[in-house]
């Protein structure tokens, strides 16, 4: 019978592992690969602050996994895990609905040999009073999308008021990656909507306010690519409140815990994540206190062999340190890369090497204006790197994940068709 490999999460690394082992076991017949998600579309997760900004069109830039499931010798199943057997070597998926409830795929039950778990994180609030109903989180593009179009409609209603000049606060919690790269993206779409003529409200009266609990922004990474960026920030307008933890969230706005209160009408909640829910000891496999399957090196969870994760919701331990891999793209690429060949090996009945996080440095774009970061490798050592330079290495970071998906050739066309559609398009999103 064929080796039957179930897929749950159409990430960034759960696609990318789809594809890959399409292209090796399913291609060849030695395997039988079915990728699961609870959407029809894929795009890149990193780029949701671009999507919630208007800088990026996200049904341009979006990836259909049915083609890509054709295209690569794998099948693709629309469903939400729901529950796990480990005893029969099932996972049941919860039934699919519109907006409207209509039920569009029931809910049904798949078997496996071989399970991969990479179903990402969600953001964490922690809890904290008032967030989950007045912030928007960016997990999903559907997200990035509603808060767009609050912006738009704010600036829709200024400018049906003429000669009535409008402000809008908005207020960002978490100063890491997605949080610092939001606020850049928020003030370049400011300039942008201005300068195709919604004046209702100019540039100077768009108000963001980037909050951190922490000493600093970008808290995970070097010190020295935090301070350039800080700096880029107060040169934009943006205002960075840092020791701020927030205490409170209201429709008019935060408290923060130091008794301040910072007005804003559209909210995004960037600070912190959590697997989902669902994974909490599910049929008991082992979890951690934010619901991440504990694995081992081989990211084989605890519990079961033959149940793999990778990526954001799993707790992978780094050699020699007390810390896990940290949940970043790069480590869901070079996982899913590991396990494109560890599954290989393992219906060979081979030994299953284990997964060494390598750190290739960090990069942060600041929309147009700026890009910091640093670069680390064997032959370059920590390279710091600002100004379009970083910027270059940043997009290509995109174009790594589209070769992994498309290929060279692919891609290569892609890049030409965005070069293009520049001057055929709007520089933003206006709808």
């Amino acid at each position: 019978m064929t080796h039957r490999i179930v897929i749950v999460g159409g990430g960034a690394g759960g696609l990318e592992l789809a594809t890959r082992l399409g292209r090796t076991l399913g291609k060849k017949g030695k395997a039988r690969i079915t990728l699961i998600d609870a959407n029809l579309t894929h795009i890149w997760k990193p780029l949701l602050h671009e999507v919630a900004a208007g800088s990026l069109n996200s049904s341009a830039d979006e990836l259909n996994y049915v083609a890509q499931a054709k295209w690569n010798h794998f099948e693709f199943q629309m469903g939400r895990m729901s529950g796990l057997e480990r005893e029969s070597k099932c996972v049941h998926l919860a039934a699919s609905y519109d907006e409207h409830g209509v039920e569009l795929v029931p809910a049904r039950t798949l078997s496996y040999d071989t399970l991969v778990i990479a179903v990402g994180s969600t953001t964490n609030d922690f809890g904290t009073k008032g967030a989950a109903e007045h912030c928007i989180f960016l997990d999903t593009r559907e997200q990035a999308e509603r808060f767009h179009r609050l912006l738009l409609s704010h600036y829709m209603r200024a400018h049906a008021s003429e000669g009535h000049q409008s402000t809008i606060n908005m207020a960002i919690v978490g100063a890491g990656a997605t949080g610092v790269e939001l606020a850049a993206e928020l003030h370049h779409a400011a300039r942008e909507l201005a300068a195709y003529g919604l004046n209702g409200i100019k540039p100077e009266n768009v108000h963001i306010t980037l909050i951190e609990a922490g000493p600093r922004v970008l808290p995970a990474l070097p010190e020295r690519i935090s301070q350039p960026v800080h700096q880029t920030l107060n040169d934009l307008g943006v205002t960075v409140l840092t020791d701020a933890a927030v205490s409170e969230v209201t429709s008019e706005g935060l408290h923060t815990k130091d008794g301040n209160f910072v007005p804003a009408k559209l909210k995004v909640w960037a600070a912190g994540i959590r697997a989902p829910s669902f994974l909490n000891e599910i049929d008991g496999l082992e979890t951690n206190r934010i619901n991440q399957l504990q694995v081992l090196p081989t990211l084989q969870t605890t519990r079961d062999e033959n149940i793999f994760a990778f990526g954001d919701c799993a707790a992978c331990p780094q050699p020699d340190s007390d810390r896990n891999v940290p949940p970043r793209a790069q480590a869901a690429h070079q996982q899913a890369s590991l396990l494109a060949k560890s599954i290989a090996r393992r219906l060979d009945g081979e030994e299953l090497a284990p997964y060494r996080y390598r750190d290739y440095g960090s990069l942060i774009s600041l929309s147009t204006f700026s890009a910091v970061g640093n670069l680390m490798g064997n032959l370059t050592g920590n390279v710091m790197l600002e100004g379009w330079l970083a910027r270059m290495f940043y997009v290509s970071l995109y174009r790594m994940h589209q070769i992994a998906l498309y290929g060279v050739a692919r891609t290569g066309l892609m890049m030409v068709g965005d070069k293009l559609s520049t001057s055929t398009v709007p520089r933003l999103k206006l709808h």
